[in-house]
């Protein structure tokens, strides 16, 4: 991301016009890493968004709200404290680098006049915010940092960050420029200028150099004065409409020359750009989170299914024991001491000889008391496993379904509502990013299901086990009708039939939904299931969204 120092310096002079005389109603602390300030002024409302996130940290007026902690952290109690009530007396940010100091004023408790200080530093990983008395010291900061120049810590003396490159700013005309740029040679025109002057970043030289079509290893004198003419334009112009804030790419914007009435304040294009940014991230980090607590779920399933075959492989030598036993107990009578093993005649298969293994410390009839036994151990073993096995496999269905779902999962919303439903099926710790998730009532969920019209037929799809099954169980009446894969996880489509019957183009465009919205959606020659809803019922093992279903017809599609 490019918040480089011409869009800070952009940015504040956007804040100055508005913000200056502005009273501090509320301060909030969405998260460890942001503080959001209410203010008023010149009747309106405005929420000063200030991040020090390593990959987005930025600073802007905003629009979206933020989830707000119940019990607000300390560095924004302190905040509240010394700013509420007090009015922005200035903003402003040194030369170009990403460092913004903020000026409060007010009266404390004493009546008396006082003014505090908060600095944003915006530098990656070492993004900070420092709050300041009139002496310059620090009061307190969102992050305690300690290094070889620096102490950012109650009481200390502040300290701006060392600041190592030539300022653009102090250049009187093109020649101080171009004799900056010269002092070594170069291949590159973009990463001399972002090597040589404090707070620009190359995205922002190289869309100069698109604007006006040059080339980057540009040496040309006049070309040379044509980017630094470009840039003073767009600096001479901070805080008017003649410059904005654009997309360059996918994951980039920058600042340049633009002349519009109609044009959105950089700080609300910031605001959109990272606000669509953070939702990506959050649900990349969501979906993530909770398929790594499913497929650990699927891994111990899957290790169980696995224990209970190689206990019922154990079983098919069940009768085996039995046979020996009854052999032995039958020729006891001709037996006598010890023995490794015996061979006897088997009576059932035409007398033929059978070699029967002993233990060779015991007896005869205590080594058929320990074959019954071992027959009558591994019987119940078998009805126990049998049982067992079954709940292991439709466990394993299960979790399976949730992982089709979270495949298909667009939103955070729809991450929630599966980890809420798998959260009633298998036990795992609550993930994370539920902190993302503004707090929903239990029905909230049934205003995320899709719904679409189908030749003026309502058509409902269930996009997780917990809409399939409020659709199915819940909601349908008797006579709508039911669509469904065959043998495949998906969703449960409802179409609402309202006493009319469907032609059979509607039916076929109903099952060709349940085809896309499937597992099977890439296949071909996909059978679909549909059947009227009271032909369908929940299924015994009572886990949302798996039902049986009778009189049903199929579909290919």
């Amino acid at each position: 991301m490019t918040f480089d120092g011409i869009v800070t310096k952009a940015i504040v002079a956007e804040l100055e016009n508005n913000l200056i005389g502005a009273k501090v109603n509320k301060v909030f602390e969405p998260n460890k890493n942001e503080i959001i300030l209410s203010l008023y002024n010149n009747k309106i409302n405005y929420a000063l968004d200030i991040n020090i996130h390593p990959e987005n940290y930025r600073i802007n007026l905003t629009t979206h709200s933020k989830p707000n902690p119940l019990n607000a952290l300390s560095f924004c109690m302190l905040l509240r404290k010394y700013l509420i009530g007090f009015k922005i007396a200035s903003i402003s940010s040194y030369d170009l680098e990403r460092c913004i100091e903020i000026v409060f004023e007010g009266n404390n408790e004493l009546k008396d006049n006082v003014s505090y200080k908060l600095i944003i530093e915006l530098m990656g990983r070492r993004s900070n915010i420092v709050f300041l008395n009139s002496n310059n010291k620090i009061i307190d900061s969102l992050k305690h940092i300690v290094t070889k120049t620096r102490e950012i810590l109650p009481v200390r003396e502040y300290v701006f960050p060392e600041i190592t490159k030539k300022s653009f700013l102090e250049l009187s005309n093109f020649d101080e420029f171009y004799k900056e740029i010269s002092k070594e040679p170069y291949d590159s025109i973009s990463s001399i200028i972002t090597s040589t002057f404090i707070g620009f970043s190359k995205p922002f030289v190289l869309s100069i150099l698109e604007d006006l079509g040059l080339s980057d290893d540009t040496k040309d004198i006049n070309d040379l004065e044509e980017i630094y003419d470009s840039i003073k334009n767009i600096f001479s112009n901070f805080g008017t409409k003649n410059i904005c804030a654009t997309e360059i790419s996918d994951n980039d914007f920058t600042i340049t020359s633009c002349v519009s009435d109609n044009n959105k304040l950089i700080n609300f294009f910031i605001d959109d750009y990272y606000h669509e940014k953070e939702i990506k991230d959050n649900f990349s980090h969501a979906k993530a989170e909770l398929s790594k607590l499913i497929l650990s779920s699927l891994k111990k399933c899957s290790k169980k299914l696995e224990n209970i075959n190689k206990k019922l492989k154990d079983c098919d030598n069940m009768d085996k024991y039995k046979l020996y036993g009854e052999i032995l107990t039958a020729n006891l009578y001709k037996l006598s001491g010890t023995a490794s093993s015996v061979i006897l005649e088997n009576y059932y298969d035409n007398n033929n000889l059978i070699t029967i293994p002993l233990d060779s410390t015991i007896p005869y009839n205590k080594n058929a008391e320990k074959f019954f036994k071992k027959y009558n151990k591994l019987k119940n073993t078998l009805t126990v496993v049998t049982t067992q096995k079954k709940e292991a496999e439709l466990e394993l269905e299960y979790i399976e379904s949730i992982i089709y779902s979270l495949s298909t999962a667009k939103t955070l919303s729809d991450i929630s509502e599966i980890q809420e439903e798998f959260t009633q099926n298998v036990d795992i710790k609550k993930p994370s990013y539920q902190n993302l998730i503004k707090k929903k009532s239990n029905d909230d969920f049934r205003n995320n299901i899709e719904k679409i019209v189908v030749n003026g037929f309502d058509i409902y799809i269930g996009k997780n086990n917990k809409q399939n099954d409020y659709l199915s169980l819940h909601f349908a009446s008797k006579e709508d009708i039911w669509f469904h894969v065959q043998d495949a996880h998906g969703s449960h489509i409802i179409l609402k039939t309202n006493g009319k019957n469907p032609d059979e183009d509607t039916i076929y465009k109903c099952a060709v939904l349940a085809k896309q919205n499937s597992k099977s959606a890439l296949g071909k020659n996909v059978s679909v299931d549909y059947t009227y809803i009271k032909n369908v019922k929940k299924h015994p093992n009572k886990k949302l969204g798996m039902v049986n279903y009778t009189n049903y017809k199929t579909i290919i599609v």
